[in-house]
């Protein structure tokens, strides 16, 4: 009877630990959805990783963060999302100001 009762207690262990993992994973998707769907209202321009070279160095940058760069002198600001949209987003100070603009 007690192996019983340990048995059934680990499954339901395992149960919810599963289903509190599932939900923070579609937590994140959607909250990455919802950022990359302000970024392109913001005029944030999406670039698919669509070539293995792409994907591989798509892997390498910071993740789902908003990170400036600087090229020729003039910042520009890169959204990278290896697993949700296999994709970065790339915009411009004005495009990063309406972003910012949208959060006030």
């Amino acid at each position: 009877m007690n192996k019983r009762i340990a048995w059934l207690r680990s499954i339901v262990v395992t149960m919810v630990l599963g289903m509190a993992f599932a939900a923070c994973a579609f937590i994140q998707n959607r909250d990455a959805a919802d950022t990359e769907q302000m970024l392109a209202a913001a005029g944030f321009k999406m670039k698919l990783a669509d070539t293995p070279a792409k994907a591989a160095h798509l892997q390498t940058l910071t993740q789902r963060k908003l990170v400036s760069h600087e090229r020729d002198g003039k910042p520009y600001f890169v959204y990278a999302d290896a697993d949700h949209c296999k994709c970065l987003y790339v915009g411009n100070q004005a495009s990063y100001q309406l972003y910012n603009n949208m959060f006030k």
